[in-house]
């Protein structure tokens, strides 16, 4: 569509305006001169919505030698839009998290050793950033390896008062799953062989998270199970 030169000032920025709202992608000088007389002067066209918009929820800016409608820079905030996200853990966390959870605190052999596959370095991060484990202390072994255990949060996440109600503890200990004195699974959890071990439910200080990063970066002995997709549920 072009425009025959008896068009007025005001007809060429309503013409450039309505070009540039209905494009989806920036609009360029040429394209706009395309619309309008050859003697318009689109410079002063676009000068003039540029400030007709400067006070308005949505200005006129210039990107690259093109020109495009945005929201005003000042009112991001009030455009942010929040939404909740649902995760689904993989299989191996939803066990790794289980065996946390049953036999803490714990080290990460231990959780390989109950697993049977080595643990993936990502498996315990993802777990750790969404705040159902924490650092319990270290044991007085050699080599003084990191013990996990699970946070208040995971206790939130799953509403439950103490550990003590999780879903068929009772029934594990009394199969011997969980007896920390020997059988299949089982892990000695003695109270001596920790150091420095929380007994609060305060956060990890920040002058262990060093200590934390150097613990992630452990070799794998070997390749990650499959990781599946899963759901968790608590089930009585």
């Amino acid at each position: 569509m072009f425009v025959d030169g008896s068009a007025g000032f005001d007809t060429c920025k309503r013409i450039v305006e309505a070009v540039l709202f209905a494009s989806a992608e920036p609009v360029s000088e040429d394209a706009l001169r395309q619309r309008l007389p050859l003697e318009v002067d689109l410079e002063g066209v676009l000068a003039a919505l540029v400030e007709d918009y400067g006070e308005r929820g949505v200005n006129l800016v210039r990107l690259n030698n093109r020109w495009a409608f945005r929201t005003a820079a000042d009112l991001a905030t009030h455009l942010r839009i929040e939404q909740t996200v649902q995760r689904r853990l993989s299989r191996a966390a939803v066990e790794t998290l289980a065996i946390i959870a049953y036999h803490q605190p714990v080290t990460r052999a231990e959780i390989e050793e109950i697993r049977g596959v080595a643990l993936s370095k990502g498996t315990l991060d993802i777990l750790l950033e969404a705040g159902w484990i924490r650092p319990r202390g270290r044991r007085r072994v050699p080599g003084r390896p990191l013990t996990w255990g699970t946070s208040p949060s995971f206790l939130d996440q799953f509403g439950l008062s103490d550990l003590g109600d999780l879903p068929g503890v009772e029934e594990l200990r009394s199969s011997g799953i969980l007896d920390r004195s020997g059988g299949r699974g089982a892990i000695a959890m003695r109270q001596e062989d920790l150091i420095d071990e929380d007994e609060d439910d305060e956060d990890t200080d920040d002058d262990q998270l060093p200590l934390l990063e150097e613990d992630y970066d452990e070799d794998e002995s070997g390749p990650e199970d499959p990781e599946d997709i899963s759901e968790i549920r608590l089930e009585d």
